[in-house]
């Protein structure tokens, strides 16, 4: 007999369902922002906007950009097998990293939102033969609609934080039906594994992190001349992939470091482009002279600030800085991926607010490969450390 479904879950379902003119209005929000495709709208409602092909299928869910980076040396394993591929990811930049860098064989679409009609759909026109899911990607109602349908479903890459396992842990009921739907799972780390299979997970293996494998896209040499020319020899330092909140530590530290060192240049690349005009207002109210790469416009002697208001130029910028703090670490996003700034060659610093990367980040503390600020406005002493002591900052690097 199957098992009950525990009545937080079927409610959670239910209401999924009925939240469907809210789900249209988020997705109207994020196309305003740009943060979703209005041309593929269908898709985050489960239509498929191309044909299945013939065959086996592959399915794998990877949320965001690290993610999907971290799978494409395990989507590349899979065509080179033969196998077909489809890889879903929820943002928009996810969709751009994948219209490049997908090898033949394998194709994108967006996931739709959680809810089981959208699912029902989305399975019904790729009845895919296996999913898979990647680092925490777990969703109810896509879970119940694979059940029905047999499909095996695994999870990669597997992490749990410490805080999202307590939540879990607060309906244990719950957690053990929905984590139980993992046919196999491949956690990060040891404390990943233990926490996975406390809320359910049957069979679950240690292999290590897939981040740790994925190689980062090159940059075209032509791109890194034309931008480190226009730097002209001024020292400059990045700050990556921020958020709100954000921005503003950054052009504070900006501020008091250009107090010693006038001809420094910031640039500052927001987590979504989308926010480009946000940042920009903030970048004035700092009384700080910036310029925007969206805009084509050039660095002159007195630009201060250096906008990355583009999208899909992350490796560009990585190559050619020196020395890079990365965002969402001082805020409650939880980190972002550093392994491609680490293998770009670039020093890391980093706030203090890293769980959904923290098994990368630990092992790049422990062998100096970052630095970590815990208080926000110290972040000019770590970045001025790094810039003036060339030695100190290319054995992080090495």
């Amino acid at each position: 007999m199957a098992e009950r479904c525990p009545f937080p879950v079927t409610f959670y379902l239910v209401l999924s369902r009925l939240a469907a003119p809210i789900y249209r209005l988020v997705h109207l929000l994020r196309c305003r922002r740009g943060k979703d495709d209005p041309a593929r709208s269908g898709e985050k409602f489960g239509f498929a906007s191309i044909a299945r092909p013939s065959g086996p299928l592959v399915w794998l869910h990877a949320a965001s950009v690290g993610e999907t980076i971290s799978v494409l040396p395990l989507i590349e394993a899979l065509t080179a097998d033969h196998q077909r591929v489809l890889l879903t990811t929820i943002t928009r930049t996810a969709a751009e990293i994948a219209a490049k860098r997908l090898p033949d064989g394998a194709f994108h679409q967006y996931a739709p939102f959680d809810s089981q009609d959208y699912w029902d759909r989305f399975l019904d026109a790729w009845t895919p033969d296996l999913a898979i899911m990647v680092e925490s990607e777990i969703w109810p109602a896509c879970f119940e609609s694979l059940r029905r349908r047999d499909c095996p479903l695994c999870l990669v890459n597997g992490r749990m934080s410490d805080g999202s396992f307590k939540n879990w842990s607060r309906l244990p009921k719950s957690a053990h039906h929905i984590f139980q739907a993992f046919d196999l799972t491949l956690a990060q780390s040891s404390a990943d594994a233990r926490r996975l299979k406390a809320l359910g997970c049957r069979t679950v293996e240690e292999p290590g992190n897939l981040k740790f494998d994925a190689v980062p896209e090159q940059a075209d040499n032509a791109r890194i001349q034309e931008l480190s020319g226009m730097f002209d020899g001024r020292p400059i330092w990045l700050a990556a992939l921020t958020h709100p909140g954000e921005e503003e530590i950054v052009l504070a530290n900006h501020r008091t470091l250009l107090e010693k060192n006038p001809d420094l240049l910031l640039l500052l690349v927001p987590r979504h482009p989308a926010r480009a005009d946000e940042v920009s207002r903030a970048i004035e109210q700092s009384g700080l002279n910036a310029v925007r790469r969206s805009k084509g416009a050039r660095i002159l002697f007195d630009t201060q600030v250096y906008l990355g208001d583009t999208l899909g130029e992350m490796s560009l910028f990585y190559e050619v800085v020196d020395v890079a703090f990365l965002g969402g670490s001082f805020v409650e996003v939880g980190g972002h991926n550093p392994v491609e700034a680490a293998n770009l060659g670039t020093a890391i610093i980093t706030g203090p607010k890293v769980a959904n990367a923290r098994t990368v980040y630990k092992s790049l503390w422990a062998a100096g490969g970052a630095l970590r600020v815990d208080e926000a406005d110290t972040l000019s002493v770590s970045v001025a450390r790094l810039l003036h002591h060339p030695a100190e900052r290319n054995r992080q690097i090495e």
